[in-house]
């Protein structure tokens, strides 16, 4: 099955260097071009893309409230969005995680790295390893500007195994690591994630990690 896939960036060689490299994938297809973030919310429901590669730093609709607005629609539930940053550790990460993001990924990475960042997105995954995404989220939350945090009763509705893997995976666990740590099958430990996803209302691992952090259940600096 082909990966369809829309990039949104506001400078013309950029996106046109990121849909020769996309489109010499057998398995992934670029389906639509947006030079703003309204553009690219177009695009993505009227392409039926599976994962909009997005900038930050556009006009009309800046990459964040792009997000917002994708993520927002339940027309868009399939889409997934992959911010591409030109710095990888900045204030905007952690709010595009917030807004709905599947991850993030740095404009100098390698190309394999990000046709494979494509792959791992469109199977609704987040980006990266769980301990990136951790260690990005735990700086920003020790602002002093952070976001307001959620109600530990957020987190009421999962059983207690459900809560210790969310914090696990908080903790930058993989599926395996978290498996060997509490003695059960990897297979296990994705059936407790998922419930975790669906009773949360999270898109994937990246908004768990972030639940995490702001209801209190993970500190910075806890494993």
């Amino acid at each position: 099955m082909t990966i369809r896939v829309v990039i949104a960036d506001d400078q013309v060689l950029v996106r046109a260097g990121l849909k020769v490299l996309v489109d010499s994938a057998p398995d992934l297809e670029v389906v639509g071009e947006a030079a703003t973030g309204r553009e690219a919310v177009s695009l993505a429901r009227e392409a039926r893309a599976d994962v909009v590669l997005m900038d930050i730093r556009m006009p009309d609709m800046d990459g964040l409230a792009a997000t917002r607005a994708i993520t927002a629609d339940e027309d868009l539930a399939g889409v997934r969005v992959l911010v591409l940053t030109t710095f990888e550790v900045n204030e905007y990460v952690f709010q595009a995680l917030r807004a709905g993001a599947s991850g993030f990924l740095g404009k100098g990475a390698e190309p394999d790295d990000l046709l494979d960042a494509i792959r791992v997105v469109a199977r609704g995954e987040s980006l990266l390893s769980p301990a990136a995404t951790q260690g990005l989220i735990a700086r920003f939350l020790e602002q002093p500007d952070k976001p307001p945090a959620r109600s530990p009763e957020q987190l009421s509705v999962l059983t207690d195994r459900e809560r210790e893997i969310v914090a696990l995976v908080a903790g930058g666990g993989s599926n395996d690591d978290i498996a060997e740590e509490l003695a059960v099958s990897p297979l296990t430990v994705k059936t407790h994630v998922s419930r975790a996803l669906l009773k949360l209302g999270a898109r994937d691992r990246a908004q768990l990690v972030v639940l995490a952090y702001e209801s209190g259940l993970v500190r910075p600096g806890e494993r």
